[in-house]
């Protein structure tokens, strides 16, 4: 398919974190973009500001007439459309160019030099410390970005064409659309076995997507992680590793070795050992481009960081609420070894919204042991996303398994009352459905309490 012989395109599922990236994309290189949604957001807000023609019902007299020739129009759909979706069936019955993103991301990027972010944790905000890195370097770069940057206030970069961050995403096997020239895996845990049924499937998979790397392609795994490549880590013997930490202010003050050199008192701001693994690997995919190390190294102590990304909403002396978009045990994890390391001693309490039946499912014991260490947790209803119902499966029965004397089923309608009558010193909020949602007016209410 040549994009340069399509006037229109049109999106199924327009205000994704991913698909509204693409929207923007295309929009910038004067496409006619129009697309539908099931809701408003934030992000279809923002493109309807740029010109966007975006609906919210899923009918075909509300698609614009220009987009009903199939000789000059390419449709874009998400995995998550269900296939009885009647816009989907109609364009698809017609003889349209329908593509799924992650083919669209693969046509686009072909031409480039692209760095690819691979693994179950830490895509978005490795790519989004990468596009930062290349960017403060002067790279001519593309990013698509899976969340919203805090140093671009975007989850789309245009810096020029020359060079690509793309996250590459194993939902769907969505990834294995790509020819990367630099890639990274930064885990390979189980996660979607409503896709791949087990995680021998999903590793599988990986090994696949590192097969994909163009001739001379270079790929940058975890230590440890069962798959040959370029190693990073942390205190080990890593190609790329970081050793002799120290914590001041907040800040993370280290020495970062590479195969060539060690750069001293390089600094990262975002907390979480998880966090500082994503940091390292986005510096070592940068240094692939040519880009100055010393120059790079700067960069990481600038990052500013990815909403809903250990997202600091309130930092007080008496009060800290923190943000993220954890929805795995891994994740969960990792948030609570950030901030005992970051806030040790304090009271934690955690809101969390599990995130698709499935997954709940399938980590329910793990969950719950992850939930079980902070001081309390409040549950919410588990946020279905593309998914019906499972029987027997709820947050009721998640909240049973948890053993903490100090756990609570809540609705967003009883949520700040029960947060204020916990009276944590450090409230975290946890999950990928629209929790987020819930995040400026929670902050709104207690900025006034503390």
């Amino acid at each position: 398919m040549d994009l340069k012989k399509i006037n229109n395109v049109y999106f199924i599922g327009i205000g994704g974190i991913g698909m509204s990236a693409l929207a923007r994309y295309f929009k910038l290189i004067h496409k006619n973009v129009a697309g539908y949604d099931k809701t408003e957001t934030p992000l279809t807000q923002e493109l309807t500001a740029i010109g966007v023609a975006i609906h919210y019902e899923d009918s075909l007299q509300s698609v614009p007439s220009d987009y009903r020739n199939a000789a000059d129009t390419l449709v874009v759909y998400t995995p998550a459309v269900p296939g009885d979706h009647q816009e989907y069936k109609y364009f698809v019955n017609a003889g349209f160019e329908v593509r799924k993103r992650s083919e669209v991301l693969g046509l686009i990027t072909e031409n480039t030099f692209c760095l690819a972010v691979a693994g179950t944790h830490g895509k978005t905000t490795t790519s989004c410390i990468l596009a930062h890195l290349l960017k403060e370097t002067g790279t001519p770069l593309t990013a698509f970005l899976g969340g919203i940057s805090e140093d671009f206030d975007s989850n789309f970069l245009f810096e020029g064409n020359e060079y690509s961050v793309v996250e590459a995403d194993e939902f769907d096997r969505s990834f294995l659309r790509l020819s990367p020239n630099v890639a990274c895996i930064t885990s390979m845990d189980a996660d979607h076995l409503d896709i791949y049924g087990d995680v021998g499937e999903l590793r599988k998979s990986f090994r696949e997507f590192a097969e994909r790397l163009k001739p001379g392609g270079k790929l940058f795994v975890r230590n440890g992680l069962p798959i040959p490549g370029i190693t990073y880590g942390i205190e080990d013997d890593s190609d790329y590793c970081i050793r002799n930490i120290k914590i001041e202010h907040g800040t993370y003050i280290f020495d970062l070795g590479t195969p060539e050199a060690t750069l001293t008192g390089v600094k990262f701001n975002k907390p979480g050992r998880h966090n500082l693994l994503n940091g390292l690997v986005a510096f070592a995919m940068a240094v692939q481009t040519g880009s100055p190390t010393n120059r790079l190294a700067e960069a990481l102590g600038t990052f500013k960081g990815v909403q809903r990304r250990f997202s600091y909403k309130i930092k007080t002396d008496d009060f800290i609420f923190i943000d993220d978009y954890a929805h795995h045990p891994t994740e969960i994890d990792a948030i609570y070894d950030a901030i005992s390391e970051m806030h040790p001693n304090k009271k934690v309490l955690a809101v969390f919204q599990p995130h698709l039946f499935s997954r709940t499912k399938d980590f329910a014991d793990a969950f719950a042991e992850s939930l079980s260490k902070f001081d309390g947790i409040l549950l919410l209803d588990i946020y279905p996303a593309r998914e019906k119902p499972m029987e027997g499966i709820s947050s009721e029965w998640l909240l049973g398994k948890i053993k903490n004397p100090n756990k609570k089923l809540v609705s967003k309608a009883d949520l700040l009352q029960e947060i204020k009558e916990q009276n944590p010193q450090v409230l975290i909020t946890l999950g990928a459905g629209d929790i987020g949602l819930e995040i400026s007016k929670i902050k709104k209410e207690l900025e006034h309490a503390y």
